[in-house]
């Protein structure tokens, strides 16, 4: 068969594109390869070094297994990703891991087991400019080679891994630049303005605001990237109910769409794209090459954190769930926002002194008292300042670090005021949250909901999300040994624990942490907008180059989606 005849084949026969690439493989990657510089590479495992058929001596082996479970090593890693089931085909399992338990472990790595390349894209572009993202275009809709983008590899529900495809690295675009009289491009309002390039994590974006005593709303990891899947897809913080979710912050995008134009998306040109960016998904609209977000003055934060040892004494986290939720509309209108799980809450405020701030948080702070007085194991109640998001940050960070390196189903869910309304609506959200830990004991509330931001109804996300006090995630985790039947009861089993809170609730999740298996996935991420962000989706993308999982005018037969379950 010749490669014209495969690549014909390939449009009739989609799950042939394998084969379709194979063919590629000399002429055409090594001219892909000379239009972007010589930075087109071979995507490989993490865990490649480690094969003992192999001469480890060619990589560092024992790094990769001190290192496995380490967030840096994988997102500085192109073929690796903090939550390794994309590095699999789940279908097949096809896959080349190690044991999470004990990274020293090399068992799954030992024949007759193989080291296979599972999901991982088997080509990268590592992206330095605007026209490497052309040159990717032009090549996945001559070729019929799927596409997607991958910065830090965070995504949990495999939007930047496909097997057979060609990845976008974004990930060494870290250009960081500050206008305190920012005017987007064809506009005339000024306002203070930090440009990140699409591969600056958050670690690094804050460093830079406190150098410039200025205040950018992120997120709570350290490695997720800031201008990627994180904003565009709506992007909460625990400064969220005062300051806004990213999308609300976002002045303006550059970006390459799939026609291959450079484009700038803000409030004045490209509207309708510009809309698209600010929530409906990474991924989708165009390969983001900066963006530039709303920089505010420096604030101080008043925290208050309540907890104890014990995470599996229900009725101590019943008490600490119902002081929370009985006090959670007002607190969320004196501007607290947070995170809490079943034995530790931490509420941080960035509008109340600290005599304000001790008066609202009296439910909070007598409680943890009561901990104490009572000698309840590990008890403490903490109330202080920080000068600044960034030093809390640092603070928080030392100790709460995302689940990396073990592959998992996650499942969330966006609770409204109403569930907080009256205390029987309390107690049903508290046996809720109470149940969805039977079956998925790692839940999490945050309380990084745009509570007390109206928006200005230019964002794309669900309008649930203004309306909503809470976001609650919650996982169920597998090892490398998991069979097929073992992985689809883990995603089961975390739907159907999140399904307690689905049914006292309307249809909303935050589209970056839901249930890979969301259903009407469509009302949950964009309630009434998605329709305009289908039209959206159809003019600047017409014939799919971009396609992800659950994404805007995705469609379920690709290729590309042959090892989701």
């Amino acid at each position: 068969m010749s490669r014209q005849q495969a690549l014909l084949f390939c449009l009739l026969a989609p799950f042939t594109c394998a084969f379709t690439q194979a063919l590629l493989h000399n002429s055409e990657y090594a001219a892909l390869n000379s239009s972007v510089g010589g930075r087109l590479f071979k995507g490989t495992p993490l865990v490649l070094p480690c094969v003992p058929s192999k001469d480890i001596r060619t990589g560092n082996c024992t790094q990769i297994q001190a290192e496995y479970l380490d967030e840096g090593l994988r997102t500085n890693t192109p073929g690796a990703y903090v939550v390794p089931q994309w590095e699999t085909c789940q279908a097949t399992g096809a896959q080349c891991l190690l044991d999470y338990t004990d990274p020293l472990n090399l068992a799954p790595l030992t024949p007759p087991r193989e080291c296979l390349l599972g999901s991982i894209p088997p080509y990268f572009i590592d992206v330095q400019s605007e026209e490497d993202a052309r040159v990717a275009f032009e090549f996945s809709k001559r070729f019929q080679v799927p596409l997607v983008i991958k910065n830090t590899g965070h995504d949990y529900k495999g939007r930047s891994s496909a097997p057979h495809s060609l990845a976008l690295w974004t990930h060494n675009l870290k250009n960081i630049s500050y206008d305190s009289n920012f005017v987007p491009e064809g506009c005339s309002i000024a306002s203070a303005g930090v440009t990140l390039g699409a591969g600056v994590q958050w670690q690094d974006a804050y460093a830079f605001a406190e150098s410039h005593n200025i205040t950018l709303v992120g997120g709570s990891d350290k490695t997720v990237g800031a201008a990627g899947g994180w904003l565009q897809g709506g992007g909460h913080s625990m400064l969220s109910n005062t300051m806004g979710l990213g999308v609300d912050r976002a002045l303006q995008f550059k970006v390459v769409t799939p026609d291959g134009q450079y484009r700038v998306a803000n409030a004045c040109q490209n509207q309708d794209l510009f809309f698209a960016l600010r929530g409906g998904g990474g991924g989708t609209f165009g390969v983001v090459m900066e963006s530039t977000v709303l920089a505010s003055p420096q604030v101080s934060l008043q925290v208050v954190m309540v907890g104890f040892a014990s995470t599996t004494d229900t009725a101590l986290t019943r008490q600490l769930w119902s002081t929370m939720t009985s006090n959670a509309l007002q607190w969320a209108e004196e501007g607290w926002g947070g995170v809490a799980v079943a034995n530790v809450a931490i509420y941080i405020n960035p509008i109340l002194d600290s005599a304000g701030a001790a008066k609202s948080m009296s439910p909070l702070i007598e409680f943890g008292k009561q901990l104490q007085s009572g000698q309840v194991e590990g008890a403490q109640v903490i109330s202080t300042s920080f000068e600044s998001w960034g030093t809390f940050f640092d603070w928080f960070a030392a100790e709460n670090v995302a689940i990396t390196g073990v592959s998992l189903a996650l499942v969330s869910r966006l609770i409204p005021k109403a569930s907080f309304a009256t205390p029987e609506s309390q107690a049903e959200l508290v046996e809720g949250l109470l149940n969805t830990t039977i079956a998925t004991p790692r839940l999490i509330i945050l309380m990084t909901t745009p509570a007390s931001y109206p928006g200005d109804n230019t964002t794309s996300v669900t309008e649930a999300w203004r309306s909503s006090l809470y976001h609650v995630t919650a996982v169920s985790l597998w090892n490398w040994n998991a069979t097929k039947e073992d992985k689809k009861e883990a995603y089961a089993n975390a739907s159907a624990s999140i399904d307690n809170l689905r049914r006292i609730t309307p249809d909303a999740a935050y589209q970056n942490e839901a249930d890979v298996y969301e259903p009407n996935h469509e009302v949950s991420f964009w309630g009434s907008n998605y329709q305009r962000l289908l039209e959206i989706k159809n003019k600047y993308d017409p014939s799919h180059l971009l396609d992800c999982w659950n994404c805007v005018g995705w469609k379920p037969s690709a290729p590309q989606f042959s090892c989701y379950l």
